[in-house]
């Protein structure tokens, strides 16, 4: 299973030269998939670094560890398996003082769609799962579909999936399931191409796919993990750690571009007052004001980069008592 496990590395150059890890320092990839990232960022901070591997995925842990054991034997790996948006309690069971690169690669990853078990494809037929952890007893896309109600159904596809027509599809997948669930990807296929008018259908890509977005979304509370994922990487960034960020469509670089542009924020009280009474100091710098993308080369030899934005911000030295930035068991990168 583990074979089938590749997964080639987005922007591999620009996280290397925006997160530059140095030989001893900790590097945590926050979603560690086929583990080409990782390896690449182990590499150089070999022999006495230390390479944290985040993934909900049994099969993407599994894979990266043999990997690790073939292509970086002399780096100290540790594997860590669940969400990102639990990093805080990751991070105290595995006894980690602190962290000198974040990475979050976000989105599903190709192995995952190529696995039609799993039930994140448009393109193959498979009980409608998507969970990232497909162990975990949490709902499935299944249930989603078969028990929200219209308006939430609406909300789902408008929101996370900028689906034109939400409402239409939301009301067809009312109506089937009242006749009989809604079980497998292509029977929800079918629900969508019947919703969305014939002319509409022959542009913009696969009918489905905005909807399939917005479930695999939903499923796994993604967007809310990661503003809870990257205020954790803040607080654990060592002074001068970087954190990096890949995402994929506009939710989740507006969530990266806000949280980052927040805790960049210094004094905001009134220009008037001849003292600062509101506390704020800024906890991050911002590196990139907009987002890098990938270049045209890689643009055609790896399609999923074409959509490809990042950002990267850098933890400032920060010691006053009661920020953000202050953490019980965080240490100086000095």
């Amino acid at each position: 299973m583990t074979s089938e496990y590749r997964h080639v590395p987005v922007m591999l150059d620009e996280v290397l030269a925006e997160l530059g890890p140095k030989p001893g320092e900790v590097v945590c990839d926050c979603t560690l998939g086929g583990a080409g990232h990782s390896i690449a960022l182990a590499q150089r901070i070999a022999p006495d670094g230390l390479s944290i591997g985040i993934d909900q995925d049994d099969m993407a842990l599994k894979a990266a560890t043999e990997r690790f054991s073939r292509e970086a034997p002399q780096a100290e790996f540790l594997p860590l398996k669940g969400n990102f948006g639990d990093l805080d309690q990751l991070l105290v069971g595995a006894r980690v003082p602190g962290v000198d690169c974040f990475l979050f690669d976000l989105g599903v990853s190709s192995p995952q769609l190529d696995i039609p078990e799993r039930g994140f494809s448009y393109n193959e037929d498979a009980p409608l799962d998507m969970r990232m952890d497909s162990g975990k007893d949490t709902p499935t896309a299944q249930e989603v579909i078969n028990t929200y109600n219209e308006a939430d159904l609406t909300r789902i596809l408008r929101v996370y999936g900028d689906e034109k027509y939400a409402a239409r599809i939301a009301r067809a997948i009312v109506e089937t399931r009242e006749k009989a669930p809604i079980e497998t990807t292509f029977q929800l296929v079918d629900v969508i191409k019947r919703a969305i008018p014939a002319a509409a259908r022959r542009h913009g890509g696969h009918p489905a796919r905005k909807t399939f977005q917005a479930l695999r979304i939903e499923v796994n509370h993604e967007l809310d993990a990661l503003d809870q994922g990257l205020r954790a990487a803040v607080r654990w960034a060592n002074t001068g750690g970087r954190i990096c960020v890949i995402s994929y469509h506009s939710l989740e670089d507006r969530i990266v571009k806000h949280v980052f542009s927040e805790l960049s924020q210094g004094c905001i009280c009134p220009p008037d007052l001849p003292v600062c009474v509101c506390g704020h100091v800024p906890i991050v710098d911002v590196k990139t004001r907009k987002p890098l993308v990938a270049g045209e080369e890689e643009v055609s030899s790896n399609p999923r980069a074409r959509s490809a934005l990042m950002r990267v911000a850098v933890k400032l030295d920060v010691t006053h008592e009661g920020t953000e930035s202050s953490h019980p068991t965080a240490r100086s990168s000095a």
